[in-house]
């Protein structure tokens, strides 16, 4: 009995590490560096992650540099945008990653729930990493020394319907790059 009580204080009481393997229990990461890995993939899915669709860009002192999303503030001209934090000189501190294309993913937008028909809970969240975060987010990755690594694909081609928000990693020679789509068209980003 004693022993019972001891393991369920050491639970309560150590911090715990956690690591997510989305896919397989194997992921992408080699074995000497799962240590510094919050979330991983499975590899060779040909898949991606999808990022949230926003109608409003969030904004306030829960918006915290790092933050990815599809802004349909216009549908018919949704972009993939990333907030670096940097809001000076008259900037907003959001940076197109569509490189200027826009796609009308209003089919789409059409499935999403509105404020209308959701009452929408602003400070729900999923964290990894951490039991609490002052980030606001659908999905916080907290954490000062581990980091998400992204879906890998050898191509965009592979990947038969993506969804508009899709953000994959292409690890190809010579090739390797963040890859957005934003329902209309890909835009790679190289390192």
């Amino acid at each position: 009995m004693k022993s019972f009580i001891l393991l369920i204080a050491i639970t309560f009481f150590v911090p715990l590490s956690s690591q997510v393997i989305i896919g397989d229990a194997v992921g992408t990461a080699p074995q000497g560096q799962k240590g510094s890995v919050l979330v991983e993939f499975a590899l060779g899915q040909n898949k991606g992650i999808v990022l949230p669709y926003v109608r409003t860009l969030p904004s306030g002192a829960g918006l915290v540099g790092g933050t990815i999303l599809l802004d349909a503030t216009d549908e018919t001209k949704a972009k993939i945008k990333y907030y670096n934090g940097m809001t000076n000189n008259g900037s907003n501190g959001w940076i197109d990653l569509s490189n200027g294309h826009e796609a009308d993913i209003t089919a789409q937008m059409v499935l999403q729930p509105s404020a209308a028909t959701v009452a929408e809970n602003l400070t729900a969240k999923a964290i990894i990493g951490s039991r609490s975060s002052e980030a606001n987010g659908v999905l916080v990755l907290e954490s000062a020394s581990k980091a998400m690594i992204l879906p890998t694909v050898a191509d965009t081609n592979d990947i038969p319907d993506p969804a508009p928000g899709m953000m994959v990693y292409i690890n190809k020679t010579s090739a390797k790059r963040l890859a957005v789509f934003n329902g209309e068209g890909w835009t790679y980003w190289k390192p």
